[in-house]
């Protein structure tokens, strides 16, 4: 099995204008420092109290923050197949992750949990997805000089 990267960019759907707007309502307070370093940063880890009437999966990706939030998923769970494959060679399969499916998940995630951040949501769809074994070779990625 080959891994693929492909497919036309999200943003594609939307004006980079509607695109922007959101990004800055979602943002917070312009020049506010974080105090400590991060390690993940996006619409996934802001509040679902604040996220979740905002989220309008009927409208699809026509909508600013449906696609900010679905961007935000596929980045992130990219990002997570990366550390299952240098651990076990396993990965989820990305197109099972299709906008529909992960703007409920996170809409009702969010209604029920509005004190929590939907990165749990997809934290635990990717604990509970089927993993996909694969060809890797540990080590190949060197992000460190």
């Amino acid at each position: 099995m080959t891994i693929k990267l492909s497919g036309p960019p999200a943003w594609a759907a939307v004006g980079l204008a509607g695109l922007g707007l959101a990004g800055l309502a979602l943002a917070g307070a312009p020049g506010a420092a974080a105090a400590e370093p991060l390690v993940s940063q996006g619409i996934g880890t802001s509040s679902c109290a604040r996220l979740a009437g905002d989220i309008s999966p009927a409208e699809g990706l026509s909508n600013p923050i449906n696609l900010l939030l679905f961007a935000w998923v596929q980045g992130y769970v990219s990002a997570a197949n990366i550390a299952l494959l240098e651990d076990d060679g396993k990965h989820v399969d990305m197109n099972a992750l299709d906008d529909a499916k992960v703007l409920n998940l996170v809409q009702g995630f969010c209604k029920a949990n509005p004190d929590k951040k939907p990165v749990a949501a997809i934290d635990d769809l990717i604990r509970k997805s089927p993993k996909i074994k694969t060809k890797w070779e540990p080590g190949t990625i060197e992000w460190d000089e």
